[in-house]
């Protein structure tokens, strides 16, 4: 009898000792089903990729989130929903998406866009687009007779940003004044962009010329260097952009390895 009660006391100072390790390993113990920790680690993780800081607060948060979504699975559970077709379609989609982010995200940390690379992308950009820029007024109707009654007002000393704000039919431009901003000949259609460059400084066309969105009355107020931006000021976009296009061949050459029937 004495050997039993020494057991059973044995017994209670066992299981006392492991509560606290158990509950070390599970933030809860809902219905008699543990709820692991690791379950609120993977949500917090979560929350920290979105951006979201992980405070003492929020720990507590999520806590109650983890716990209120096993009270609302064992009732899901207990009414039959998990064995669905519905649920286990849904539950292998997402299973594909969890791989699929491990797959791109592995991939991205084992092949980064380097300096060198940004570099260069910068290099070609420079060199596509070094030239000149053109500031430039124009003013668009639909009529070659409407530009040509525009373009004696002018000869006359009308001012030129006062009839592009009232008669222009460009909805970009017109309202202010037909101003174009500074761009490169190439931003414009051949027949605006052939007209713009035959033009010198503070001139404006002779004559009407005509595109795919009728008459232009152009007139030239500047020329300068092609104004490139700093590689510092663009590296991120760079970055993006060549990341974006890694990730792309990685895709398209795992499709191409398939087997697909």
């Amino acid at each position: 009898m004495k050997k039993q009660v020494i057991n059973a006391i044995a017994a209670v100072s066992l299981l006392a000792a492991m509560a606290p390790a158990a509950m070390a390993q599970n933030i809860a113990i809902v219905n008699g089903k543990p709820v692991p920790k690791a379950r609120m680690d993977a949500l917090s993780q979560q929350v920290a990729r979105s951006g979201r800081p992980v405070t003492p607060d929020m720990q507590g948060q999520l806590r109650e989130e983890i716990i209120a979504r096993e009270i609302f699975v064992q009732e899901a559970q207990a009414r039959g929903f998990d064995g669905t077709e519905d649920y286990k379609n849904q539950m292998e989609l997402a299973r594909q998406s969890i791989l699929i982010r491990e797959l791109f995200g592995d991939y991205q940390k084992k092949n980064p866009v380097t300096d060198e690379e940004i570099k260069a992308e910068y290099d070609k950009f420079v060199s596509a687009n070094a030239g000149k820029e053109y500031r430039a007024r124009h003013i668009l109707v639909e009529k070659e007779d409407e530009a040509k009654a525009i373009i004696a007002k002018l000869k006359k000393g009308e001012k030129f940003d006062v009839i592009a704000k009232k008669q222009s039919k460009d909805p970009g431009s017109g309202a202010n004044g037909g101003d174009l901003d500074w761009a490169p000949p190439g931003n414009y259609v051949k027949e605006f962009s052939e007209a713009l460059v035959a033009l010198t400084k503070g001139k404006t066309t002779e004559t009407p010329v005509k595109s795919q969105f009728g008459y232009h009355v152009i007139r030239l107020e500047d020329v300068r260097d092609a104004q490139m931006p700093k590689l510092d000021d663009v590296k991120p976009q760079i970055a993006q952009q060549l990341q974006q296009q890694k990730m792309t061949k990685f895709q398209e050459d795992l499709r191409s390895k398939a087997k697909v029937e």
